[in-house]
């Protein structure tokens, strides 16, 4: 950890830094409930994380050293006051939000505050988040709610107005390449090519410039736009981009369904190596599958949202280039490409075009099915004049 502490993970946000610390140290200062928001990427969690450590440092008069074992226990997840919430369901269920009213008041057990982290506040819904709300409203002493989502908007307006915003914005990418470099040890220019391709978004930076799958892959998301000359070739783009998302999901969960049901098994003293269980360890292992299940579709979507980013990036700098607007492009590895998108295109057409990778993106949120919103999406984005 550098001198700055653990504030020095929050890229390009001095001003929130500088909030955060002050609260953290200056009597009076504190509010029991902050609610944390920006784009994708701008370090939400990142923030709330860092703060909890700084409540809990043991320097009461610089905190967030970042070294005391206070902060290190709360950046590995492992510090008993600060619980972090993230979850891989579409919601966050009413049950959850009541053990977590319930855990909100005990007193911290070691620390100085007991801290709850919301990461997916959006994904609270109308029970669950009316759950929480008397909790905020009537906090317990020395509890600390910390509620991150992308925007106001995704909050109920009863819970944001219980709590401190703190909006982060979009870091600049020079300075996630800096971190990129400081951080991870790479290359300078491998640092500057990610951060610029992954709009600042600074965990799909650290991916591509670490993963060349991840780059090849962003390689073929972008070159989809040139390729889309019939209806043939939009259903089969779309089918790529499903089945893409889909083996991602499986490749990463197989294994960890497996630790899951074998972890679930020895807590409730059951055989794994049976081959046959009783009904009550049967309606266990079914309630585990039900929750794999949605966390394998929430993996889909979320990938497929990361390529329909990639993919409006193709469009938007084609735009720029078609208005000859003075702005620095995401995509400087093909200029040609770019270019022929933009010849292929009214300024008009690209606007449409962003328009139509919206409202796919819209329909994947509302629950649409995967592959019949990307068909609907990679048709209305077929080039001008192809059959």
């Amino acid at each position: 950890m550098s001198a700055t502490g653990v504030f020095d993970q929050l890229v390009g946000q001095d001003r929130v830094v500088g909030t955060l610390h002050r609260a953290a140290s200056v009597a009076g200062a504190m509010t029991h409930a902050w609610l944390f928001t920006g784009p994708p990427g701008s370090g939400r969690s990142v923030a709330a994380r860092t703060f909890a450590a700084a409540l809990q440092c043991e320097r009461e008069d610089d905190p967030g050293c970042g070294r005391c074992q206070p902060c290190r226990m709360v950046l590995a997840g492992s510090h008993p006051d600060v619980r972090i919430v993230d979850t891989e369901q579409t919601f966050i269920k009413v049950e959850e939000a009541r053990a977590l009213v319930v855990e909100a008041q005990a007193r911290p057990s070691i620390g100085r505050w007991r801290v709850i982290v919301v990461e997916d506040a959006d994904r609270l819904n109308d029970h669950s988040a009316n759950t929480l709300l008397k909790s905020l409203e009537e906090p317990t002493a020395r509890t600390v709610w910390m509620l991150c989502a992308p925007t106001l908007e995704d909050v109920l307006v009863t819970i944001r107005s219980r709590c401190r915003h703190v909006r982060l914005g979009t870091p600049p990418a020079a300075a996630v390449a800096e971190l990129l470099v400081r951080r991870d040890g790479v290359d300078p220019s491998m640092a500057h090519y990610a951060a610029r391709a992954a709009q600042s978004h600074i965990g799909i930076a650290r991916r591509l410039a670490t993963d060349e799958h991840a780059r090849a892959r962003r390689r073929e998301i972008v070159s989809i736009p040139l390729s889309l000359h019939s209806l043939g070739d939009a259903l089969r783009a779309a089918q790529d981009l499903v089945q893409e998302a889909g083996d991602g999901a499986r490749a990463t969960s197989e294994d960890y369904a497996q630790e899951q049901r074998h972890e679930l098994l020895a807590q409730i003293g059951a055989d794994p190596s049976a081959r046959s269980q009783p009904p009550s360890v049967r309606a266990h292992l079914k309630r585990l599958d039900e929750r794999l299940r949605a966390e394998a579709r929430r993996q889909q979507h979320d990938s497929i949202d990361a390529a329909l980013t990639d993919l409006a990036s193709a469009y938007r700098d084609a735009l720029m280039v078609s208005t000859g607007a003075p702005v620095e492009r995401i995509n400087t590895s093909d200029p040609e490409q770019v270019e022929r998108l933009a010849r292929a295109f009214s300024p008009e057409g690209l606007l449409g075009a962003l328009e139509t990778i919206g409202l796919a993106r819209q329909r994947l949120i509302a629950n649409g099915a995967p592959l019949l919103v990307l068909e609907a999406m990679m048709i209305g984005l077929t080039l001008p004049g192809s059959d």
